[in-house]
């Protein structure tokens, strides 16, 4: 069967808490505005740049527009590649040494130091090799002590970065004062140290610190911090990083940016410097050839005193005009081979890069030195980070190597059909001069000697326009990334982020208490009210007494307590339960599990609500290990119980006393304490005691001693009518409450009942009646 759930009590241990709850989230919220105060504040710069990427012009526009629409797979590899390259310590080094990021100025707040990069009220120059000053690992105290003088120390900061507090006695040391401007002798070289006029952070008195970093730990630094994004089938890099700063985000990555367009287009310049160098070497060979060519042509008109060529002129024909065109052509061709391969010869290193467009005119060879060089490129892009030996670069020798082998394979193969083109030029050359047999042997001479000059000067030519176009795409190279977006860092710090660190000082400040609520709720293994009983056992429950103060014990016969009124409570409900005892005393037993959970108190208090019925009661006190009942009613105990049943001369009257106080209210106090009480409660005096009291009274209460300590009771349980088994609150275990459902299972106790002692209402316990509260005065803030 299916217990129905009562909210009540799982809320009410919360709700009776709800002031440390209250003060444990005040408390958190005062710790996150504190926190937020005086935290480290980060910003966040973010830009974006596009990639350019130079295969993708020479893909057919038909197929850039179907990868638009993503049905060919694009290689972002060359996107990936720039962004290890943008992520490179070699130019994130460049970018720190530019902006001097390894040397902060902090100024002294009420609390913690703020950094002052854009405007520092100070400026230190440290006259040092580069590779010292980016090795300086230090912290230099600064004390303006005067316009022109000031106090060095270097102290170390904490991570707060909050200044030493250093008495000024300390630090009036002469060797420490200096003046501004003075030379400065360290460890790692002198310094300067001058003011910024002007600024308001260089007052008489304030302090300022002066950290100086390694350059390799920045570099790290800063490495771990940036964040470059990218999406698939794009080329828009987004990077981000975060600072202290909001300005250093900001120019950090800026100009990150600017040294990688830098890096890209050195590397470009690498392209154009090898041609170039080609072709003034060529200019040189044939600027040479030229000049020999033109005194052998001269030296022939002068010995043959050719003056004028141009009546020669007519003889010429036109088809001797075409071949000699083709046959300049190819000659340029055969030519432009043997440079290159002798180019290729010369540099062996697979380091050099190729000439590009020097007018071969077969596409494979253009495409396998643009392979070649981007190999190169690659290979020496890598080699500022790593060394020969990194796998990727082998790797890398082995595809230029085999490129430089392909590349002479072509060069010999297109060389040996332009040369078959070449020699059927000459023959055909030959041929139709044969026709003119009218022109003087002279002048044929002079012919071929024409021709060769011509050559030569048509590859002169040539060569000076392709100088001047590399000369021209060095000028007009273009930066690799192009600015999409510049750096921009918001005014609102990413991190502490406000919302989120009220939200989780409400969520810790409430969480926390109801954890520890809910971990003392759970460890309680305490009985506390009517529910954890009725949990636990299957007894009737008769009743429960409020907690009452230890002023007043005893109820009285006109008494509106709380207590007085449980215990009318009581007093009904064993009414009910005993009505069918009629004609003799009911016999009342008052047990419990352990000692001090109020059976004595119990069993008196029970005992004068009954006899305020007008009902004649009798008390039997047969806890005789530690008698209490009849301390509570300032009775004799000099003789009692134990003296009736150890004494067979020892008569009923003398050991049962009237209670001054109420007239239908008798005692048996315990006796004298006997050396062996659990033998003294078998002797047949017991039955014979009960069967002499049970005429004379309308209800017998015996106080008995705790059945979880000594059998005592179990002795004499057959003469009870009903047993009140008693539990006090906040004092008895759970596991110790087991003992008397044990004991009513096995029906060791006749008619038992339980009633739960010691109840604190005010805390909700019980039934919750409500005894003893006024309306009118609770208190807004009191749950009941």
């Amino acid at each position: 069967m299916n217990q129905k759930v009562d909210f009540k009590n799982i809320i009410s241990p919360y709700l009776l808490k709800w002031k440390f709850i209250v003060v444990c989230m005040i408390t958190a919220i005062i710790c996150a505005f504190f926190y937020i105060r005086y935290a480290n504040y980060q910003y966040q710069a973010t830009a974006k740049i596009k990639i350019k990427d130079e295969k993708s012009n020479s893909k057919l526009p038909e197929i850039s527009t179907l990868q638009n629409y993503g049905l060919f797979k694009t290689d972002n590899n060359n996107v990936l590649d720039e962004i290890e390259v943008i992520k490179s310590r070699t130019i994130i080094e460049e970018v720190i040494k530019e902006l001097k990021f390894n040397i902060q100025y902090f100024v002294e707040g009420r609390i913690k130091a703020r950094e002052e990069y854009k405007n520092p009220p100070l400026n230190i120059t440290i006259n040092a090799s580069d590779s010292i000053i980016h090795q300086i690992d230090t912290t230099l105290n600064i004390r303006i002590k005067s316009a022109h003088n000031f106090i060095l120390k270097g102290i170390s900061f904490n991570e707060t970065n909050s200044f030493s507090n250093e008495d000024d006695t300390e630090l009036d040391d002469e060797n420490l004062i200096y003046a501004f401007g003075e030379n400065i002798s360290t460890s790692f070289g002198e310094i300067i140290i001058t003011p910024r006029i002007g600024e308001s952070t260089t007052k008489i008195g304030s302090n300022i610190k002066i950290k100086i970093s390694p350059l390799a730990a920045v570099v790290s630094n800063y490495k771990k911090k940036l964040l470059i994004e990218h999406q698939e089938m794009s080329n828009i890099l987004k990077l981000t990083i975060n600072d202290n700063v909001k300005i250093k985000a900001s120019l950090f990555i800026d100009k990150l940016i600017e040294k990688y367009n830098i890096d890209v287009q050195n590397d470009k310049q690498l392209v154009v410097d090898a041609t170039s160098d080609f072709i003034n070497n060529r200019l040189k060979v044939v600027s040479a050839e030229l000049g020999d060519v033109d005194l052998t042509a001269e030296s022939l008109q002068k010995s043959n005193k050719l003056t004028d060529l141009a009546t020669q002129s007519s003889l010429s024909l036109q088809n001797e005009k075409e071949n000699e065109s083709k046959l300049i052509a190819t000659a340029n061709q055969i030519q432009l081979i043997d440079y290159m391969n002798q180019h290729l010869t010369e540099n062996d290193s697979s380091n050099e890069l190729l000439p590009t467009n020097i007018g071969i005119s077969d596409n494979s060879v253009t495409q396998l030195t643009k392979q070649y060089n981007e190999l190169v490129l690659e290979k020496i892009r890598l080699l500022k980070n790593s060394s020969e030996i990194n796998p990727t670069v082998v790797n890398l020798n082995n595809q230029i190597n085999q490129l430089k082998n392909n590349l002479s394979q072509s060069l010999n193969s297109i060389k040996a059909t332009n040369e078959i083109t070449y020699n059927n030029l000459v023959k055909e050359s030959n041929r139709i001069s044969s026709q003119i047999y009218s022109a003087p042997k002279k002048q044929r001479q002079f012919r071929d000697i024409k021709r060769q000059q011509d050559i030569k000067e048509a590859l002169y030519l040539y060569l000076l326009e392709k100088r001047e176009e590399a000369a021209i795409t060095h000028g007009v190279s273009s930066p690799n990334a192009k600015i999409v977006d510049r750096a921009y860092a918001s005014g609102m710090p990413v991190s502490p982020k406000k919302p989120i660190i009220i939200l989780a000082a409400l969520i810790l400040g409430l969480s926390i208490p109801i954890g520890i609520i809910y971990l003392m709720d759970l460890l309680d293994d305490k009985v506390h009210n009517i529910n954890d009983v009725k949990n636990i056992v299957s007894i009737p429950f008769i009743g429960d007494i409020p907690k009452s103060s230890k002023n007043k014990l005893l109820i009285s016969k006109v008494d509106y307590c709380p207590k007085a009124e449980a215990f009318r409570m009581v007093r009904t409900n064993l009414d009910f339960m005993l009505q069918n005892i009629e004609n003799r005393a009911k016999v009342i037993f008052v047990t419990s599990t352990t000692s001090k959970e109020g059976k004595s108190h119990t069993a008196i208090n029970l005992a004068l609500s009954l006899s305020y019925s007008d009902k004649k009661v009798l008390i039997i006190e047969t806890d005789i290990r530690v008698p209490k009942a009849t301390s509570y009613l300032n009775i004799n105990n000099d003789i009692g119980l134990t003296n009736y049943i150890g004494n067979s001369k020892t008569t009923l009257n003398e050991v049962i006393f009237k209670y001054k106080e109420n007239e239908l209210l008798d005692v048996i106090p315990s006796g004298t304490i006997p050396p062996n009480p659990a033998e003294l409660l078998m002797n047949a005096r017991v039955a014979e005691l009960f069967e002499n009291v049970s005429n004379k009274y309308d209800y017998i209460i015996v106080d008995t001693a705790a059945v979880g300590l000594v059998t005592d009771t179990l002795l004499i349980s057959k003469y009870a009518d009903l047993f009140i088994f008693v539990a006090k609150a906040n004092y008895i275990t759970k596991n110790q409450l087991e003992l008397a459902e044990r004991m009513h299972k096995e029906k060791r106790l006749p008619n038992m009942t339980i009633l739960l002692n010691s109840v604190d209402h005010k805390k909700g316990y019980g039934y919750g009646y409500g005894y003893g509260t006024n309306p009118h005065k609770k208190k807004w803030w009191r749950f009941s």
